[in-house]
């Protein structure tokens, strides 16, 4: 499934959950729509050791509540500061703590959260009404003024939030009522409402923000805020440990477990040798060649991720959008899952999963996910075609982590199909550490023509992928620049009107798709594991905002 402002899925996220192993989470409407009933678990294994695999809404209402139960993370996170959330480990556990102003939902809706109606009188303005009677973890009650502080942070360059980007066109934040903030933009932003369903939108304890300063969301003082668990205790390299917080305000999800005590545990092998002997209880995020062995215990979901390719020297020899397109016509994507994600996944067409198309009109939704530029396996093609941008026997540098198996086998893949189409593949190896550089220092990328993400969106909405494509965005590793493609983001994002949005957002992944300044390999469905103790959990990339620890109890 990341340090200064950044445009969308800063992919530190991305970076360590390739570095540290394990797909997720970022998209996938593809595996969404690939067959099977939506109950049921993983399904059976099939030859060569890959899964039959289904999607799952739901595993089951638990039986009865349990005292604890125990979750590995595959990193300990850096902070639970929810303005520093932009990964996997801290935002799984954050979800069960803290609070946005919206739900982002298990089938990827939203509804009302912290905030119990929301009007938006122009285009300009966003009024939202606060719920009235909820309590922070330490006994005092939420306000407007929390509101405001919370969501100001975001714009703080102290605070340096990984969501800067997602307030760009705020002017400000007011309270207008006792329990009502009003958000003034500077220009009309249709992809803000979502993103207050999302860590962006996460209200903390104005008192707390001021009284932690630099230690808020650290081990010493965690969080004060307002969901169905409170911070318990932080073992710094050891576990992260949640209280059931019994004065919640939804009794719909009042937590049935007393305790959850996240772990960290780094090494794959020894996650699922960990999940095998009962230590531990469940984890999100299975590595992959575990699949076919952990196969009754281990659920598939709705998935917003996409593993790409991002081609980060576009005035080298992939600077020629045929020699891209070559050579993703000449990667064996198919080969690729089956080897590396045990059969898991679905080759993607497109940078976004069709779920993050559900909310458009049903044209513009069909429009988005049927009839894109297809570049199917065929090296022979794929040659040709590099031939004609006269790049034979140019080297280009793939950066890599090898920290696990999947990571190798996409990697030699892609040096596969360099070599193909006439390129020379040099696989340069790096630290983790170095490889998560990539994502946040320029410097970082210099040599290097590819590099891995696992790339999810936050919001139901393809525009939050696209946003790294922008002129200028931070997380446009490659300097990518098309005009035609900028004016039709901005057209999308200043639009209201669903089917106008949509349209505008047709256009410009159709440009992406067709220069492919991202290269998309599959989509992959997010994965989670319950032991034969617990059930509950509904697997869906919303976990990452999303109270699901309080869902599971005893199986």
């Amino acid at each position: 499934m990341t340090v200064t402002i950044r445009s969308r899925r800063t992919a530190l996220a991305a970076a360590t959950a390739l570095a540290l192993t394990v797909t997720a989470a970022a998209c996938s409407g593809k595996a969404g729509g690939s067959g099977g009933s939506r109950d049921g678990r993983a399904g059976s294994t099939t030859g060569a050791g890959k899964t039959s695999y289904h999607l799952t809404a739901d595993t089951g209402t638990p039986k009865g509540d349990v005292d604890s139960f125990t979750w590995s993370l595959f990193a300990e996170p850096p902070s639970i500061d929810y303005t520093q959330a932009f990964d996997y480990p801290p935002n799984q556990v954050l979800a069960n703590v803290c609070e946005s102003l919206l739900r982002w939902n298990p089938d990827l809706t939203t509804s009302p959260g912290l905030a119990t109606a929301w009007q938006n009188p122009d285009s300009k303005t966003w009024v939202f009404t606060i719920r009235d009677g909820v309590r922070f973890h330490d006994g005092t009650t939420l306000t407007a003024d929390d509101v405001v502080a919370s969501l100001s942070r975001n714009m703080d360059p102290d605070a340096a939030s990984v969501w800067a980007n997602q307030y760009r066109n705020v002017d400000k934040i007011e309270k207008t009522g006792p329990l009502q903030v009003t958000v003034h933009l500077k220009s009309p932003d249709s992809t803000f409402l979502e993103y207050m369903a999302a860590s962006p939108g996460t209200v903390e304890s104005a008192a707390t923000l001021t009284a932690d300063g630099k230690d808020y969301g650290g081990p010493a003082k965690g969080v004060n805020c307002t969901g169905p668990f409170s911070f318990g205790s932080w073992q710094p390299g050891q576990s992260i440990v949640l209280k059931r917080f019994d004065g919640y305000w939804d009794p719909s999800l009042k937590a049935h477990s007393k305790q959850v005590k996240f772990v960290f545990i780094v090494d794959p092998t020894a996650r699922v040798n960990a999940f095998q002997t009962g230590e531990v209880d469940g984890g999100w995020m299975i590595p992959p060649g575990s699949f076919s062995q952990l196969a009754s215990n281990v659920s598939f979901g709705k998935s917003t991720m996409v593993a790409d390719e991002v081609v980060a020297n576009l005035s080298g020899p992939l600077g020629d959008p045929r020699v891209r397109q070559a050579l993703l016509m000449a990667t064996d994507r198919k080969g690729i899952i089956d080897a590396g994600d045990g059969g898991v996944g679905e080759i993607a067409d497109s940078l976004v999963s069709a779920d993050n198309w559900s909310n458009a009109p049903e044209a513009e939704k069909k429009a988005g996910t049927t009839g894109l530029p297809s570049y199917p396996y065929d090296k022979a093609k794929a040659k040709a075609l590099a031939q004609q941008a006269g790049v034979h026997g140019q080297e280009v540098v793939i950066a890599t982590s090898p920290l696990d198996t999947q990571t190798t086998i996409i990697t030699q893949a892609i040096a596969q199909a360099c070599t193909d189409i006439g390129l020379t593949p040099k696989i340069d190896t790096i630290a983790a550490d170095k490889y998560t550089a990539l994502f946040t220092d320029p410097a970082a990328r210099k040599g290097v023509d590819l590099f891995l993400t696992f790339w999810y969106t936050s919001i139901t909405d393809p525009l939050d992928m696209y946003a790294s494509l922008e002129t200028g965005a931070f997380s446009n590793y490659g300097g990518y620049s098309n005009k035609d493609f900028d004016a039709a983001f901005e057209q999308a994002v200043g639009s209201y009107d669903p089917a106008a949005r949509a349209q505008a957002t047709g256009k410009a992944q159709q440009i992406a798709l067709t220069e492919l300044p991202w290269l998309p390999l599959y989509d992959e469905p997010v994965s989670v594991y319950q032991g034969p103790k617990i059930t509950g959990v509904k697997p869906s990339i919303d976990y990452l905002y999303y109270p699901w620890a309080a869902e599971i109890g005893a199986r």
